[in-house]
C-alpha cells in the first residue's frame, strides 16, 4: 500500500519494451535487468512480461474507465436517478419504512 506522500516512477513504453526484449531474447536475469535498467521492482518487470506475453499494451489505464460523459447536466441527472432507483431496488429495506436509519437514536445492533 502507498504511503502517505510517497511518489511512484512513471517508466516509458520503450523502457518496458526494452526490459521485455532483455529477458526474453537475451535471457537476462531480473536482477541484471533491474540494474541496467535501473527499475525498482522486479514485480513491476514480472507484470510487463506477462503483460507482453498476452498481448496487451503497456498504456496506463489508470482512471480512464468507467467514467459516463454527459451532453447536458439534465442528461446526468436522469442517470443518476436511474442509478438511485435501480439500487433502492437492490436494498428495498434500507431506507424505506421502518427503516432503522430513520428512527432517531436507533440501533441495529441492540436487541
Amino acid at each position: 500500500m502507498a504511503k502517505k506522500g510517497q511518489t511512484f516512477t512513471k517508466y516509458s513504453e520503450e523502457l518496458k519494451n526494452e526490459a521485455v526484449r532483455l529477458h526474453l531474447e537475451e535471457h537476462m536475469s531480473y536482477s541484471q535487468i533491474l540494474e541496467k535498467l535501473d527499475i525498482k521492482s522486479d514485480a513491476q518487470l514480472v507484470r510487463w512480461i506477462r503483460k507482453f506475453k498476452s498481448g496487451e499494451t503497456f498504456e496506463d489505464r489508470r482512471g480512464k474507465g468507467g467514467r459516463k460523459h454527459f451532453d447536458s447536466k439534465d442528461e446526468e441527472i436522469a442517470y443518476l436517478k436511474a442509478q438511485v432507483e435501480y439500487l433502492k431496488k437492490l436494498n428495498p429495506n434500507l431506507h424505506g419504512e421502518g427503516s432503522w436509519i430513520q428512527i432517531p437514536g436507533a440501533n441495529p445492533f441492540k436487541k
